[in-house]
């Protein structure tokens, strides 16, 4: 067994995909391999076969291993909830709400957790890809480090640090961040490897050689820029430019500041025909012809903020000119008349009154909904399928016109005049034929265009193992897996 950790300069450097890529490639050659992320602070989540939570960039790594996403490649995620606090999921399950300050005495006590994972899954695999959070060079978060070189000192592995060029300053990362490492870490620190570059590499080769000298440390790859790449985010909202052509269908959707599983949202950026704006805080909400509504790791706080920023009138202006209204999840619980959520699962203890579009109400109960589940749309019997992770239980006569049939159970709710739908479902676009079902419904019509996104992620990941196999040096990879 080998574990290399692949750790960043600051958050998205590109981590996540240099972990996915070389899961790929070393898969291509017959390795045993499996992603690790001792933690992870996202509020994007996937879930596991065995019933738990972990996120969703590792289970898009354990996919690009072939293998099937467990909890013990994830022990520790946080799910923030406010901007001091957050909810904590240890080995799959919610452990509780933590502030900072009680999280970083807490994490003696993860770290065992941690520890325990890794040992499990390097009894399954030959090789194991750890991938670090943020930066090792966080000098206030060093004490009792779980997510970086704190792990990597643990376990006594070698480590990786990636750069993004495509930002600038990619040597002041790479230098600034060595330099405040400690000894024993920089000396584990093996090599380097810059991400995201385009241009003429022959304008870069002295710096290169500069970066070598000056730090001692080899550049083990330059990799490239790859345009339009599309896989399952970690946590950010960014928008890849797909869109071709004039749009069918105008999609807009509210960026709410805890927007949870936003990669529902993937398979129409991806759509020729649809053309999707996340609106922030403070922008103008432009003409649309559907308003969808996403899921929240706070939902009554999100729907608070909606209301602040005029999205409440502009959502009724919108049916009154026959538009559609989609809510999905948390946007599901908000389309109702209450969000009762009487233990604090999500903020205050309390009731929060709902925008009133549905004839429905959710309370918050203890006990997470984790699932992934299959069914059909009503009408029609289109196959659906995708994951469900949610506390809320919705009642109510709206409830009586379901949007679909999910493992034999009705889920979701139709308003009668069919304008507002909703739904617990994540992942409810990624299969074509339901893609182009629900697109119908929302006012596209004859759609033969939508993605097929499981074959579109695997296309990226083949692209992504490509670009590293031919920018990488794979034989110093290889080198620092045999120790």
């Amino acid at each position: 067994m080998a574990t290399l950790m692949i750790q960043g300069t600051t958050s998205d450097a590109g981590k996540s995909t240099v972990v996915a890529g070389l899961c790929r490639a070393l898969a291509r050659r017959g390795v045993s391999v499996a992603p690790f992320k001792p933690q992870n602070m996202a509020l994007n989540s996937a879930v596991t076969p065995e019933g738990g939570e972990i996120g969703r960039s590792t289970a898009l790594q354990a996919r690009a291993a072939g293998i099937a996403p467990h909890t013990d490649m994830n022990p520790v995620l946080l799910k923030p909830e406010t901007d001091q606090g957050a909810q904590v999921i240890l080995d799959g399950q919610v452990y509780g709400r933590m502030g900072a300050l009680d999280y970083h005495a807490f994490k003696r006590q993860a770290r065992e957790t941690v520890l325990a994972a890794w040992e499990r899954l390097s009894r399954r695999f030959d090789v194991i890809l750890a991938e670090g959070a943020g930066s090792p060079a966080e000098i206030n978060l060093r004490a009792n480090d779980i997510a970086n070189m704190g792990f990597a000192e643990a376990i006594d592995c070698p480590v990786l640090l990636v750069g993004d060029i495509d930002r600038g300053g990619v040597f002041a990362q790479l230098v600034g961040t060595l330099a405040l490492l400690s000894e024993s870490e920089r000396s584990r620190t093996r090599g380097v490897v810059i991400n995201r570059f385009r241009g003429d590499i022959g304008l870069l080769e002295p710096g290169l050689d500069w970066l070598a000298s000056h730090t001692g440390k080899s550049v083990l790859g330059v990799l490239p820029y790859l345009q339009g790449l599309l896989l399952d985010a970690e946590d950010g909202l960014g928008l890849a430019g797909h869109q071709v052509g004039e749009p069918a269908l105008r999609i807009v959707v509210p960026a709410l500041p805890r927007i949870s599983n936003h990669t529902d949202l993937d398979p129409l950026r991806l759509h020729p025909r649809v053309s999707l704006t996340l609106v922030g805080p403070d922008r103008p909400i432009p003409p649309a012809d559907v308003i969808l509504l996403p899921g929240s790791k706070a939902t009554a706080s999100d729907l608070g903020w909606l209301r602040r920023q005029g999205w409440e009138s502009a959502i009724r202006r919108h049916l009154r000119y026959g538009g559609k209204v989609l809510g999905i999840c948390g946007g599901f619980q908000m389309l109702g008349e209450a969000i009762d959520d009487p233990d604090g699962l999500e903020g205050a203890a309390g009731t929060t009154a709902g925008l009133g579009l549905l004839p429905l109400r959710t309370r918050l109960v203890p006990g997470k909904q984790l699932r992934n589940v299959s069914g059909t749309l009503r009408p029609g019997g289109t196959p659906v399928s995708g994951y469900e992770i949610h506390n809320g239980v919705s009642e109510g006569p709206a409830l009586d016109r379901p949007l679909m049939n999910l493992a034999g159970r009705p889920d979701g709710a139709v308003s009668e005049d069919g304008q507002v739908m909703g739904t617990y479902l994540h992942g409810l676009f990624d299969e074509a034929g339901a893609c182009s079902a629900l697109l119908a419904r929302l006012g596209l019509a004859d759609d033969d265009a939508a993605v097929d996104h499981a074959a579109h992620r695997e296309r990226e990941l083949d692209r992504l193992a490509d670009g590293l196999e031919t920018s990488l040096d794979m034989v110093a990879i290889r080198r620092l897996l045999e120790g």
